[in-house]
């Protein structure tokens, strides 16, 4: 486990969160995706350690620990179940910081303890089905802060308390927050999904719902983008934890199966594949790190956090996808892990901006006006 760089008290959470996914997540992960059930009682523990609200202040209830062993945190829950990692990712980075970022006083007082203490969980609610990398196409509207409208594909969105939501406002988007139980609110369906069954992802239906406003009026844009530039790290740190587990797996099961007399991992053929999935994983590893030391140091992260999730989800589908040819047919069955590795491993390329996004972000930077005309 590289730990170059790290302070004491990073690699004390690090290994904590570690211990966790190895001794607690891991041995259910599989459960949990067949039964598509969202471990509740198992993010409340997660809640008792510290591990909701990690990079939250200690005056809010939270840890008081940086960004980057926030991320650290995620690539080892996400290590031992990708579907925990983004309930994490999304209650902290999306649900969580931005009141902290954009709360008057008494929202932060009142929401952030709760919320850092894992007794409740935080959602985002900012895609509808014709505005997902295209923010500014919001159907979703505020009249005089009650929301009318649909969301989609809203992690945590059966099981969250308080949600971020995005509308117009009238004309500009403008960012909200509505807790459960609102009047006119309520998820309306649960989404069949390829993998991360552990997690929540829901549609919501608001219907002239009353909602508090969130930073100023025709903000909503500035408070989206901003809390996607720090949320793409977190996936980042997702996906990278994915194809480390799925790398993992692939050194066991070369060391253990023996064809021709030897173990598989004495071809020169899987030694290759390993060394290449290994170097793939470290190279996004350190990407995301540099990401998240910059959040720290509250520099400019956009590209770097682009970077990080576009080499990272990539990284992912492609070492998930090597593990289970280095595996055989046993990677092809349920009866292992990596088919669920894989599967799971796909969605990093999607949300949070697809890649597609995250290379248009990444040529923007290099190409400034040229690239927009």
């Amino acid at each position: 486990m590289n730990t170059h760089g790290l302070s004491d008290d990073q690699k004390d959470i690090r290994a904590l969160a570690a211990r966790f996914a190895d001794e607690v997540v891991a041995p259910q992960a599989m459960q949990w995706d067949r039964e598509r059930r969202f471990p509740k009682e198992v993010v409340q523990q997660l809640g008792e350690l510290g591990l909701m609200g990690v990079c939250i202040p200690q005056e809010l209830g939270g840890a008081g620990a940086d960004y980057l062993t926030y991320a650290l945190v995620i690539e080892e829950l996400s290590r031992g179940d990708a579907g925990l990692g983004v309930t994490l990712a999304v209650h902290t980075g999306a649900g969580t910081l931005p009141i902290i970022a954009r709360g008057t006083r008494q929202q932060i007082e009142r929401l952030v303890p709760p919320l850092a203490q894992g007794h409740e969980l935080a959602a985002f609610a900012l895609t509808e089905s014709n505005a997902g990398s295209d923010p500014g196409a919001l159907a979703t509207r505020s009249d005089n802060g009650n929301l009318t409208g649909v969301k989609q594909w809203v992690t945590n969105g059966s099981v969250a308390h308080v949600y971020i939501v995005f509308a117009k406002d009238p004309d500009r988007p403008s960012a909200f927050i509505v807790r459960r139980g609102a009047h006119g609110f309520k998820p309306v369906r649960e989404e069949d999904k390829l993998g991360l069954n552990s997690s929540s992802t829901a549609d919501l239906q608001f219907e002239d719902t009353p909602a508090e406003r969130l930073g100023l009026p025709g903000a909503g844009l500035r408070i989206a983008l901003a809390t996607l530039d720090g949320g793409r790290i977190g996936i980042a740190a997702q996906a990278t934890g994915i194809a480390q587990s799925a790398l993992d797996l692939a050194v066991k099961h070369a060391k253990e199966r023996r064809t021709f007399g030897k173990p598989i991992g004495a071809h020169q053929a899987i030694q290759q594949k390993l060394a290449d999935m290994q170097t793939e994983i470290e190279a996004a590893r350190a990407l995301v790190w540099r990401a998240a030391r910059l959040q720290d140091a509250q520099r400019p992260h956009t590209i770097e956090g682009a970077q990080a999730k576009l080499f990272a989800s990539g990284v992912a589908r492609r070492v998930t996808g090597e593990a289970i040819q280095v595996l055989g047919g046993y990677g092809y069955t349920r009866e292992l892990p990596a088919e669920r590795y894989y599967r799971d491993a796909k969605v990093t390329e999607i949300y949070e901006g697809n890649s597609e996004i995250q290379r248009l972000v990444i040529a923007r930077a290099l190409l400034g006006e040229a690239a927009r005309e």
